[in-house]
Formats: C-alpha cells, sequence, structure tokens
C-alpha cells in the first residue's frame, strides 16, 4: 500500500517520519510550504530511508498514493485539500484526515469523499511533538467500522493507543472534549502555582507536593520544568489550542450544554492571543494568569 501525507508542520512532520521508518512501501509527501518536504525527504534519504518521494502538488499525491493522510492546521484547510482531490478519488482510495478541525466540518467532508467511492476516517491525535517522535500519541478515531481494522495498523507507526470513537466525526469530537478538559486542568495549575507563588512557594516545590495527593495530573508533571525556566518553547502552540477551545464551545452550544469552566478558559486563551502569544507553547498561558493576578 502506497501512502501519501499532507501537511508537514510540527506534529506532521514527526508523524509522517515514523510512517516512513516502519512502513514498506513508498511514502509521498506534499506541503504547500515546499521546503518542509524537501527538507524532511533530504533528512530520511541522508538516514538510508529511500521509500520517500516528493510531489508537486495535492492532486498529483492523491492519484499515485492508496492512503491519503491530511494533517493540516484549521477547518478550511481541510476542505481546501479535500475539495482540491476529490476529482481523483475513487473505490481504491482511503483517505484518513488527522486534523482537528470541527465536527461538522469533517463529517461534510466524509460524505462528499464517501460518494465518490473513497473511504473515509477522522483521526485526530492527542499529547504534543515529543509523543509524535517518539511514536506514542494517541488517536481517537471516527469511522465506518468495517474500515478500522484497516487502517489501524498505520496509525499504529503513529501512536500507541489507538481507538474507534464511533462514525465519522465522532473522533474529533472525542479530541476537543480531551483539549478542553486538558485547557481546565491547565487553568486551575496555572491559578494555584500562581497563589503558591505569591505564598513563597516556586513552582517546582509546588509540583512535589501536588503529587502527593489526589492533585496529581500529567500536564504539571510535564510543563513544571517549562513553567520553572520560562522557556515556551512551542511543543503545542497557543493559537492551535485557542482553535480547539472554540470549537469546544461551539459544539456545546450546538449540544445545548453549558460549559463555564470552559468559557473561562477561553477567555484567558482569548487574552493570550491578544497579549502576541500565539505561537508560543500553550504553557504560556500562565503568563496571563500572573498578569492579571493584581
Amino acid at each position: 500500500m502506497k501512502i501519501g501525507f499532507i501537511g508537514l508542520g510540527i506534529m506532521g512532520e514527526a508523524m509522517c517520519s515514523n510512517i516512513i521508518l516502519k512502513h514498506d512501501d513508498t511514502v509521498y509527501l506534499f506541503d504547500i510550504e515546499t521546503e518542509k518536504a524537501a527538507s524532511l525527504a533530504a533528512t530520511q534519504m541522508l538516514f538510508g530511508r529511500m521509500n520517500v518521494e516528493l510531489c508537486g502538488d495535492h492532486e498529483s499525491l492523491a492519484e499515485k498514493a492508496d492512503m491519503i493522510i491530511t494533517m493540516v492546521p484549521k477547518s478550511e484547510h481541510s476542505r481546501d485539500v479535500y475539495e482540491r482531490i476529490l476529482p481523483v478519488l475513487n473505490e481504491s482510495k482511503i483517505c484518513i484526515d488527522m486534523s482537528t478541525i470541527d465536527p461538522s466540518v469533517s463529517v461534510e467532508i466524509a460524505n462528499k469523499v464517501k460518494a465518490t467511492g473513497a473511504q473515509f476516517a477522522d483521526a485526530p491525535v492527542v499529547k504534543s511533538r515529543p509523543a509524535a517522535e517518539a511514536g506514542k500519541l494517541g488517536i481517537y478515531v471516527g469511522c465506518d467500522e468495517e474500515l478500522f481494522p484497516k487502517i489501524q495498523p498505520v496509525l499504529s507507526y503513529m501512536g500507541e493507543n489507538v481507538i474507534r470513537m464511533g462514525e465519522n466525526g465522532k473522533g474529533l469530537v472525542m479530541k476537543i472534549c480531551h483539549n478542553a478538559l486538558v485547557s481546565q486542568i491547565q487553568n486551575g495549575v496555572n491559578e494555584t502555582a500562581t497563589l503558591a507563588a505569591s505564598c513563597g512557594i516556586d513552582i517546582m516545590t509546588f509540583a512535589e507536593a501536588i503529587s502527593y495527593g489526589g492533585g496529581q495530573n500529567f500536564y504539571l508533571d510535564s510543563k513544571k520544568a517549562v513553567i520553572a525556566k520560562e522557556d515556551f518553547k512551542t511543543a503545542f502552540s497557543v493559537e492551535n489550542m485557542h482553535k480547539d477551545v472554540h470549537i469546544c464551545l461551539a459544539l456545546a452550544e450546538e449540544a445545548g450544554v453549558s460549559m463555564p469552566g470552559e468559557e473561562n478558559a477561553v477567555r484567558v486563551y482569548d487574552r493570550a492571543m491578544e497579549k502576541g502569544y500565539g505561537k508560543e507553547d500553550f504553557s504560556a498561558t500562565i503568563k496571563v494568569v500572573r498578569e492579571g493576578k493584581g
């Protein structure tokens, strides 16, 4: 099976690298920033992996590949990619969009893809760049039941925990719920760590003490050193999480669910974007809480 990968950003590059390493057939690459695809191909060939081929556009990749994987930033980008490749899709093709986008947009794309005879899955990922590099992402899948066993082996190149959540769109619903929960845990960490610091307890001591009780959480354990050093190099950006928390509120409104905790997290992310933190790691939101403590 020949695989095509579109979208080689912070996460996509690492995910695609694992496919190239572990797959025994050709992997086609395309990114609208052509230097990203060229750089990844050159790096892989330097390590003796010759199963890589660059493509000049979306359409040529989709024509050559049996399985087309996309990893792009926003709903409008996914729409654009699939509108471009729809004319070359047929019953021999499988499409997997691993982007985090609005679930309703993904279902719309799924219906258009499946109308060509091709199959479609949404398969957004959780965790950040280090897990992507290690092939240890969590992957939530929304697809027809009979498609899941066909795509699970390829998804397992990139993730160690792959779970089907239900029909098209359900993988994204789960991803949005996951990130909303993370945003609220993060906001709790930000507020309580700022209070502790104001009372003379540094972040590393705070994190150790929290680990002794029921407040222990992965976010604090993984970000305490980043916060201590104030080195907000991006593993997962403020602007990406800002997108996700807003998708969550739209989804909650559609479902008739009140989420006051998430509304507060959204306010923090809106302020972080206003302050120009969008390209920084999402842990930089603690600066918003610190700046507002007065």
